[in-house]
């Protein structure tokens, strides 16, 4: 008898274990690489994971991105942030830092057998040049914002490893403190060190911080 309830026990027990094994969550990781527009030419790097928690039918996504894009009207943002000279040739460069958290949700659409929704948080570091030469006047504006994205995505298998991806969607920015040379507009109106009567929507109109992004990229992932 004491053999039998030993012999039932452990086949208790080994039914358990296997369950609990069956029942555990399998995260799976992959990484990706995108090209293409996003308020100006850029590049798009993603790490995923999905099956991380059971019955979570949500995967999610952490990207960083780099945009490059016109940074404003260099004369006006002269005037606004720095003086009224007039004297140099002006040129300008500029770009922003994206990075964001998405959820996914698959979904089935059309003959696309696996397409993604995603919705997400949003944050930006915005950074513009400004030269005037023979002028001798260099700055730079810069802002950093808070904002939210959706969009989609079709992935199209290439090899047991590789997808090729499309992605579409939009971002959109909240209004941040544009700053430099000492100077800073805030979104409330609150201004330090502002220059004569200028206010927060004319440094706003003069310098292209993000704002409403609509993005058309494509790519390639690596399921790890």
């Amino acid at each position: 008898m004491k053999k039998l309830i030993l012999n039932l026990i452990a086949c208790l027990f080994y039914q358990f274990n296997i369950g609990a094994q069956n029942n555990e969550p399998h995260p799976h990781l992959s990484g990706g690489l995108n090209l293409g527009y996003s308020g100006g030419f850029g590049i798009q790097g993603n790490l995923s994971i999905s099956d991380f928690a059971l019955d979570f039918p949500l995967s999610m996504r952490f990207g960083l991105g780099y945009t490059m894009v016109d940074p404003g009207n260099p004369v006006e943002a002269r005037v606004i942030f720095i003086n009224d000279a007039t004297n140099g040739v002006p040129e300008e460069s500029g770009g922003f830092w994206d990075f964001k958290m998405d959820f996914m949700y698959p979904v089935k659409l059309l003959s696309l057998k696996r397409a993604f929704l995603y919705a997400g948080p949003r944050y930006s570091l915005f950074s513009g040049d400004f030269k005037f030469i023979d002028g001798n006047e260099f700055f730079t504006i810069s802002s950093n914002q808070w904002g939210i994205g959706f969009g989609g995505e079709a992935n199209f298998l290439l090899s047991q490893k590789f997808d090729f991806v499309i992605a579409t969607g939009f971002d959109y920015y909240f209004l941040g403190t544009i700053e430099g040379h000492d100077t800073a507009y805030q979104p409330d109106g609150e201004i330090i060190s502002g220059r004569e009567d200028y206010t927060y929507e004319d440094a706003d109109n003069a310098i292209n911080q993000p704002k409403f992004i609509i993005k058309a990229m494509m790519g390639f992932n690596y399921r790890f």
